[in-house]
This record gives structure tokens, C-alpha cells and sequence, in this order.
């Protein structure tokens, strides 16, 4: 079977949607955004939309129960890609960085030190909201996977 995207659809952005079916459609790669409520796809044999019960990480279980290896995720949630690279899945996240088997630790490592900051009184204010940079870079990421995949 040839490879797929999976998205983490309960929180990815809607630009990210939006360059993703573009990208499905343009290369013809199959893609499937997994939430626990429903989402509106455009109406496409590559596109689909599947939603699993509202349950704590429900859509992370079937991610990770689906994709396969040279598959792509698309994903912040770490720990979730942690469980996919281990996988032989590939991850990209909504800000167009790559996560491997090089750099995911340190980035579990910074959330679990940001987590103890957050619980011991320090406020750390969050992420910026996705703007135009973070999605040329997830474009440009995507376009690259997809380019390595033909």
C-alpha cells in the first residue's frame, strides 16, 4: 500500500487542513484526519474523515494503531510522536518542524521541565499563535516528505 497522511485533527489549525487537502488532492496521497468529533472534508476518494469515541487520547490510540511505517503524522503532541517515530512513522508538526528519533527526546524533556515549571507557580504564557512563517515552513516540510515519497 502506498503511504498515507494521518492527522491529529482534534487541534490541528485549519491553514494546516487546508494545505494538506490541497497536497492529498495535487498528489494524489491518501489522507485521514482521526478526532473524536466530526469534521467537514472536502469531498474527495483520498480524503477522509474518521472519528473515534470522546475519550482521553482515543484519536492517539487509533493514530497509532494505523499508521504504519513511511506513513506521515501530522501532530504537536509529543508524546503521541514519540509513540509513532518508535513506530517508523514519520511527524511533522502544524509549525512545518520535523520530529526523528534525533530530536524528540529534547523535546520531551523541555515539556516535562515546563510542565514541573507550570505546576510549581511559574507561568510560561504558551506557544504563539500559528502565523504566515509557520505555514510556509509546514508547507515546505510537507512538500518535502512528499517529494521524497515519489
Amino acid at each position: 500500500m502506498s503511504q498515507q497522511i494521518w492527522v491529529d485533527a482534534d487541534a490541528c489549525p485549519v491553514m494546516v487542513k487546508e494545505i494538506l487537502f490541497k497536497a492529498a488532492q495535487r498528489t494524489q496521497t491518501p489522507l485521514t484526519l482521526i478526532a473524536n468529533h466530526a469534521m467537514r472534508v472536502p469531498p474527495s476518494p483520498l480524503i477522509r474523515a474518521l472519528v473515534v469515541s470522546s475519550g482521553f487520547d482515543m484519536a492517539d490510540h487509533e493514530l497509532v494503531r494505523r499508521a504504519q511505517p513511511g506513513d506521515l503524522t501530522v501532530t504537536a503532541d509529543l508524546p503521541l510522536a514519540d509513540e509513532l517515530i518508535t513506530k517508523g512513522v514519520a511527524v511533522i508538526t502544524p509549525r512545518g518542524e520535523m520530529l526523528d528519533s534525533a530530536n524528540i527526546k529534547s523535546r520531551l524533556n523541555m515539556r516535562d521541565f515546563m510542565d514541573t515549571m507550570r505546576s510549581s507557580g511559574i507561568q510560561g504564557g504558551g506557544p504563539p499563535p500559528l502565523g504566515q512563517k509557520d505555514k510556509q515552513a509546514f508547507a515546505n516540510g510537507l512538500d518535502r516528505w512528499l517529494a521524497q515519497k515519489r
